[in-house]
């Protein structure tokens, strides 16, 4: 039972500390729209897609007004449309993306993620050709968003999909230049990707999920800081159990929206994801909490250390708030959905290789990082392959969602407006990866892979 203080902290938290519902995502499988004729596939595809989420948008909408609870995003996630396309006569996958893109207009959602593959120990033929179609795909919709998976703990590192995600990103970036590379933003290449995921732009519908679930995640910077700033100056043991029950109240509130919304629209309850999602709104920063621990400026020495407290904690509160938390839950680094990471960079502490370091203990990896236009293909594919080896390495999920900006150089700051921010360009290593790159094959599983 909920006693009134609890409400009143609620209500607090939402209107002076940017507590929301990050996103309320639909998870819809399309195993059973394949077809042999492409047109057949779509069509079942789109009627699939509209039936089911038909009401997604309005139940969002009305237990928002209901509850008082802001839910910022509505957003579908699909069956990795690799495994749904394959079956057609289709060549090319930018069609199967326009449906989506068609689809998700129709009833109203801001994405729709699953233009994916999953390849991390090799290729089908319908994954050689939803990559090939991924940059025309991107940059001719507009809420279509993709993944690629190209290594797991379990197959270890494809080293031909990491090459060739290189080539992907720029040229998506290209065919994105009049808008600063946006097609690269709706893009992310994983290790050991969740099935269960709400975010974008790496959301699908798992081959092992149910038919249709809902899945919510939960997001709250303002709130950890806001609580922190009541602990100043004390120890880390306190800090730790203050991130805990912060986490495990904002917990909570997402698992009310999740079983409500999923009650009303007659679908599985999947997970709650924890994720302090931050955004380009003052008081709304992960950079900011860390400060709050006592750094000076994000990035400088203690960063790691103090990412490391902050992403335990805050799933050690979500996991005695629920048994269904999932996705990724933990702490995001995107720099430039985050206005202390971008305050950093600009301040000069903050790089790409404290953020990769940062990474090792972080709920994701290196997110919504810009870097020069004229990055080469093979340097893109070395830092994908640095942080899908530690992704490997350490039996987590790490990912890389980065931007060769048509034109822009080190400085230069780049607009995508809305949650996606400003991106600062920034400084990547002068020195080539190419041979390294150029060797394909398959960087083999570690030992610590073998636990049956």
């Amino acid at each position: 039972m909920l006693m009134p203080f609890e409400i009143i902290e609620t209500i607090k938290m939402i209107q002076e500390e940017n507590l929301d519902i990050r996103t309320i995502t639909m998870g819809i499988s399309l195993r059973d729209c394949a077809s042999s004729s492409a047109n057949e596939s779509r069509e079942k595809i789109y009627n699939k897609i509209t039936r089911l989420a038909a009401n997604l948008v309005k139940v969002g909408e009305d237990i928002e007004k209901e509850y008082g609870i802001p839910i910022v995003n509505k957003r579908i996630s699909v069956t990795p449309i690799s495994l749904v396309a394959e079956s057609s006569d289709e060549e090319n996958y930018v069609k199967f993306a326009e449906t989506l893109d068609k689809a998700a207009d129709a009833v109203g959602v801001n994405f729709i993620g699953g233009f994916s593959a999953l390849i991390q120990k090799g290729y089908t033929v319908g994954d050689k050709k939803l990559i090939a179609s991924i940059p025309e795909a991107l940059s001719s919709t507009k809420k279509v968003c993709s993944s690629v998976n190209v290594a797991s703990t379990k197959a270890g590192i494809n080293m031909d999909a990491v090459r060739e995600m290189g080539y992907v990103i720029k040229k998506a970036a290209h065919l994105s230049a009049d808008s600063g590379g946006l097609a690269c933003a709706k893009l992310v290449v994983f290790a050991n990707v969740p099935e269960d995921n709400p975010f974008m732009a790496g959301a699908f519908h798992g081959v092992g999920e149910p038919e249709c679930v809902i899945n919510v995640g939960v997001s709250g910077p303002g709130v950890v800081k806001s609580a922190l700033e009541k602990v100043k100056g004390a120890d880390f043991e306190t800090v730790s159990e203050t991130i805990k029950k912060t986490a495990f109240k904002i917990t909570r509130m997402g698992q009310l929206v999740a079983r409500e919304a999923s009650k009303r629209l007659g679908v599985s309850f999947g997970i709650v994801d924890l994720s302090l999602a931050p955004t380009p709104t003052i008081g709304d920063s992960v950079a900011h909490i860390l400060e709050e621990m006592g750094l000076e400026k994000c990035g400088t020495h203690g960063t790691t250390a103090a990412l490391a407290l902050l992403n335990d904690a805050v799933k050690k509160g979500g996991t005695m708030a629920s048994s269904s938390v999932g996705g990724l839950s933990g702490a995001f680094i995107p720099v430039s959905e985050d206005a202390g990471m971008i305050d950093a960079v600009k301040q000069g502490a903050l790089t790409i290789e404290k953020l990769e370091a940062m990474t090792c203990v972080c709920s994701v990896g290196l997110d919504m990082i810009v870097v020069p236009g004229d990055t080469s293909e093979e340097t893109i594919s070395a830092i994908i392959a640095d942080e899908a080896a530690i992704g490997v390495i350490n039996n987590k999920t790490t990912a890389v969602r980065i931007i060769p900006a048509p034109g822009k150089k080190v400085g230069d700051v780049v607009e995508f407006g809305g949650l996606l921010g400003s991106g600062p360009v920034m400084k990547v290593s002068k020195f080539s990866s190419k041979d390294f790159i150029n060797r394909g094959g398959r960087i083999p599983a570690p030992l610590n892979s073998l636990r049956n």
